[in-house]
C-alpha cells in the first residue's frame, strides 16, 4: 500500500514537472549540421527523455547480443548443476533403499556434474563400503579425512569399516580421533566410554560422564546413573585394598542414588569393619527399607562381628518385621533361624510361602527345617526333589548368567550396568519349574507364638527390581 502511494506521488511529480516545462517561456537552439532547430524548453525536455530511453534499449539489445554466449554457458552449468543435484539425491535414496550399485553410479554422475562436491565422494564410498569393496571405501574415506568439512563422516565410515573387519583395534582409534574433534558426537564418545570400561578404567570413565551435557530430563537421569555405577565400581575394586577410596566412592554413590544396594553393602562392611556398627546399621536400615533387599538384611544381622546365632537372628528381628515382606527375605529369617536351632520360628516364618510354588531356596531350607527338628529324612528328600524342579530364586544376572555378587560390567558381553536383581532367564523367559505335587501338611507341636511371631494369612512375594 505504501509502495502504491509512493508510486502515485511520483507520477504526479513527473507530470507537475513536465506540465510546468512545458509552460516556460523560450526556446532550446540546436545545430546539427546544416540544420538548426528552436523548439520549445517543454518539448526539448521531452525529446531529451525519449532519446534516453531509446538509447538504453538499444544499448540493452547490443549487451545481450554479445553476452549470448556467455549467458548460453552459464544456463548449461546451470542445468548440469541441477541434474548433478539429483543424481545426489536419487543416489542417497537408493543407498537408503538398498541398491548400493545404483548409489555408486549415480554417486559418479553427480561427481561429473558437481566437480569437488564433498557429498559425492562421501556416497561414493559409503555405497562401496555397502558392496563390501573394503579397499575402494578405505581410500576414498582417507580422502575424505584431511577435509574438515568431511573428516567426522570419513571417520564414522572407516569405524563402520572396522567393525565389520572384525579389527577393534583400528575402529577404536577412528573413534578416539572422532571424539578429539568432537565429544559430543554420540556412536564415538560411546565407543571410547565403553573402551575405558573394557579397561576398567572407572576414574577416566568418570571423568568422561561428568564432562558429558546433559540438558533434558532424561539425559539427567541417565548421567546420574552412570556416575552411581561409576562409583560403585570404584568402590567395589577398591574395597578390599583401599578402604577408605572405597568409602569415599561409595558415599558418592548413593548420594546419586540413595537406594543403590551395591555401594551400600560396601559402606556397611566398611563401617563394619571399623567397628562403627551403628553407622552400619543406620545405613542398611535405610537402604532396606527402599528396597527390601535381602542382601542387606543378612549383612544387618552380621554387622557385629562374633555375634552368636541367637544374638544374630534377635538383631535380624529389628529390621525384618513378621511375617517378612517377601520370599527372599523371610529366607534370611529362616536361615539365621536354622543356624540359631529355632525350629519353629525358621517353620513360622515359611509358613506363607511354602505351600503353592515355593522357590529352590525355600524348599532347601524346609528341607533342612524337617531334617534337623524331627529327623524326618522322608520328607526332607520329598522338600529336595521338589528343589530340582522349583523355580529360581532371584539374584544378580546379566546377558543370562548369574553371580553371587554384582559387578558394573557384563562377563559375557562387557556391556556397563548389565546386572539386575531378578530370577535368571532363558531365551528370554523367567526359569520356573513343571507343576509340582505338594507336601502333604503336617502338625507340629509348637510353642506359642508371640503377636510379632504370628504367621500371616497370605503374602505375596514382591516382583525383583532393579537395585
Amino acid at each position: 500500500m505504501i509502495r502504491l502511494a509512493l508510486y502515485i506521488l511520483f507520477s504526479l511529480a513527473v507530470v507537475a514537472g513536465l506540465a510546468w516545462l512545458m509552460g516556460l517561456d523560450g526556446s532550446v537552439t540546436v545545430d546539427l549540421g546544416g540544420w538548426r532547430l528552436q523548439p520549445g524548453i517543454g518539448s526539448a525536455a521531452v525529446a531529451l527523455v525519449i532519446l534516453v530511453f531509446l538509447t538504453s534499449i538499444v544499448w540493452s539489445l547490443i549487451s545481450r547480443l554479445f553476452n549470448a554466449p556467455r549467458a548460453l554457458a552459464k544456463g548449461a552449468a546451470r542445468r548440469g548443476e541441477r541434474r548433478g543435484v539429483e543424481a545426489l539425491s536419487d543416489g542417497f535414496i537408493a543407498l537408503q533403499a538398498g541398491d548400493a550399485a545404483k548409489a555408486r553410479r549415480l554417486a559418479r554422475e553427480a561427481q561429473t556434474r558437481l566437480p569437488g562436491n564433498d557429498a559425492a565422494l562421501l556416497l561414493e564410498a559409503r555405497a562401496d563400503l555397502a558392496l563390501g569393496e573394503w579397499g575402494s571405501a578405505r581410500e576414498e574415506y582417507r580422502a575424505l579425512i584431511d577435509n574438515p568439512k568431511t573428516s567426522l563422516a570419513a571417520l564414522s565410515g572407516l569405524y563402520e569399516q572396522a567393525m565389520a573387519q572384525h579389527r577393534p583395534d583400528a575402529a577404536l582409534t577412528f573413534a578416539h580421533k572422532a571424539f578429539a574433534i568432537s565429544p559430543a558426537l554420540g556412536w564415538a564418545s560411546t565407543a571410547v566410554f565403553n573402551d575405558l570400561v573394557n579397561q576398567r578404567d572407572w576414574p577416566g570413565a568418570l571423568s568422561m560422564v561428568e564432562a558429558e551435557p546433559a540438558r533434558q530430563t532424561e539425559d539427567r537421569a541417565a548421567k546420574t546413573r552412570k556416575q552411581a555405577v561409576l562409583h560403585a565400581a570404584i568402590a567395589v575394586d577398591a574395597e578390599s585394598t583401599d578402604p577408605g577410596t572405597a568409602l569415599d566412592a561409595a558415599n558418592a554413590a548413593l548420594k546419586l542414588e540413595p537406594d543403590f544396594v551395591p555401594p551400600a553393602l560396601v559402606a556397611a562392611r566398611i563401617y563394619a569393619n571399623r567397628g562403627e556398627v551403628r553407622r552400619a546399621t543406620s545405613l542398611l536400615k535405610r537402604v532396606w527399607r527402599e528396597t527390601s533387599h535381602p542382601d542387606l538384611a543378612l549383612l544387618y544381622a552380621n554387622a557385629q562381628p562374633g555375634a552368636s546365632p541367637e544374638t544374630r537372628l534377635k538383631r535380624l528381628g529389628e529390621l525384618v518385621p513378621t511375617p517378612p515382606p517377601d520370599a527372599q527375605n523371610a529366607a534370611v529369617v529362616a536361615r539365621l533361624a536354622i543356624d540359631a536351632r529355632d525350629w519353629v520360628r525358621a517353620r513360622n516364618t515359611l509358613a506363607n510361602f511354602a505351600p503353592g510354588h515355593p522357590t529352590r531356596n525355600i524348599c532347601l531350607l524346609m528341607a533342612e527345617i524337617e531334617e534337623g527338628q524331627d529327623a524326618d529324612f522322608g520328607r526332607a528328600r520329598q522338600w529336595l526333589s521338589r528343589a530340582a524342579h522349583a523355580p529360581l530364586d532371584p539374584t544378580w544376572t546379566a546377558d543370562g548368567v548369574t553371580a553371587p555378587e554384582w559387578a558394573p560390567v557384563s562377563p559375557v558381553t562387557g556391556r556397563f550396568d548389565a546386572f539386575e536383581w531378578r530370577p535368571p532367564v532363558a531365551n528370554g523367559q523367567i526359569v520356573s519349574p513343571a507343576e509340582s505335587t505338594e507336601l502333604p501338611p503336617r502338625d507340629v507341636p509348637q510353642q506359642p507364638p508371640t503377636a510379632a511371631e504370628k504367621p500371616a494369612q497370605s503374602l505375596l512375594a514382591q516382583p525383583a527390581t532393579r537395585q
